[in-house]
């Protein structure tokens, strides 16, 4: 599952990378200094994982992880060309979703492209080229499955005309993902690949100045009310400081946050809620040899989750042995939770929920 951080340039997208990754990704003061995008794995932070090595004295912890890539500034124009033009635009449809960060600080160290700090224009500038280029691609979609309907295909009329209303919603402006589809008609689009249909958290880059203030920061409160009414999560932190967290020990990290007033790191809270944004949860497995978080979509049944680990336990699944990570703390030790009957054992139907500690039991 990948993330990609766009942006206009110079807004601190690789700045914000680099913290993410600790990958070293170039930062510089100039438009396109990023060209071929930039990836990198994170962990998801999970404290449950942590809790649980201690409880096992595990000799291995694995997280679960997800790729961000940094991908290069786009400007006014992408969509004919201008800037890197259509190789951006590439490198955001071979992502999942967006972290689009929006720059929410001043400094007149650092070139702004249009000259002035209006975080609103910023979004709308990429959210447009976006628009224009998903109108191109429908366009084109549109010509193709026309000349199926001359034959009077009833499936090629019927998606004629939902093109038709996404088009119309996409000359309004509007991004794809602001529309009420079904998922029949999102089965019909999917191949299509557009790219306002992603899923998008604005990432507000402020100041180290602005952070005692970053709740009623008047930048920050454009982008919120801007998010909000597409649904869309807003996740203010300070770029330039959460490089600087990344690469201290944890215990200068903690002092320095205790400095800042902040209890949890904006990378974070970013990380966490892109792996939710996709539609992810993690089931685990605990014990002496490794504690694990396992990453599977929201809804995904016992086989198929027990597949994540290997084949076979998929293929010859019996039944799932399954306590909650709350209820395995609260009690301390899973024979406890069996003797309060909290273990359960499950059929192929289950649908695993996220902090489920699991044991699968398979024959092959």
């Amino acid at each position: 599952m990948k993330i990609g951080i766009v942006g206009l340039p110079n807004v601190g997208k690789s700045t914000l990378f680099n913290a993410i990754t600790k990958a070293g990704a170039e930062s510089a003061n100039y438009p396109f200094c990023t060209i071929e995008p930039n990836i990198g794995m994170v962990c998801v932070p999970d404290k449950r994982i942590d809790v649980l090595s201690k409880m096992y004295d595990t000799d291995k912890t694995t997280y679960a992880t997800i790729e961000f890539v940094d991908i290069a500034g786009l400007v006014k124009g992408a969509s004919k060309g201008e800037g890197l033009g259509n190789k951006f635009l590439s490198h955001i449809r071979e992502t999942d979703a967006i972290a689009h960060v929006v720059r929410c600080f001043e400094d007149e160290q650092i070139v702004h492209v249009d000259g002035k700090i209006d975080p609103i224009s910023d979004i709308e500038t990429i959210s447009l080229e976006l628009v224009f280029a998903d109108i191109e691609t429908i366009t084109k979609r549109m010509d193709r499955v026309g000349k199926m309907t001359k034959s009077g295909d009833k499936k090629a009329i019927a998606e004629m005309e939902l093109l038709r209303r996404i088009k119309e919603h996409l000359d309004n402006g509007n991004p794809v993902r602001t529309m009420e589809l079904t998922d029949d008609e999102r089965e019909i689009i999917k191949d299509a690949f557009f790219l306002t249909d992603k899923k998008v958290i604005y990432v507000a880059n402020v100041s180290e100045e602005q952070i005692s203030s970053i709740d009623t920061d008047p930048y920050v409160q454009k982008v919120r009310d801007y998010a909000k009414a597409e649904g869309a999560e807003v996740i203010a932190l300070c770029a330039k400081l959460e490089e600087e967290l990344s690469e201290l020990d944890d215990e200068d990290k903690e002092m320095l946050m205790q400095d800042y007033g902040i209890d949890e790191s904006g990378l974070d809270k970013l990380i966490k809620a892109s792996y939710s944004l996709l539609g992810l949860i993690s089931f685990l497995t605990a014990g002496k040899q490794e504690c694990r978080a396992w990453t599977i979509k929201k809804g995904t049944k016992a086989p198929q989750a027990a597949g994540k680990i290997h084949s076979d336990f998929e293929r010859g699944f019996i039944k799932a042995e399954v306590v909650s990570y709350d209820d395995l703390i609260k009690y301390g030790s899973m024979n406890a939770t069996k003797e309060k009957g909290l273990v359960r054992l499950e059929g192929k139907e289950y649908v695993v929920k996220d902090g489920d500690i699991i044991v699968f039991r398979f024959n092959v």
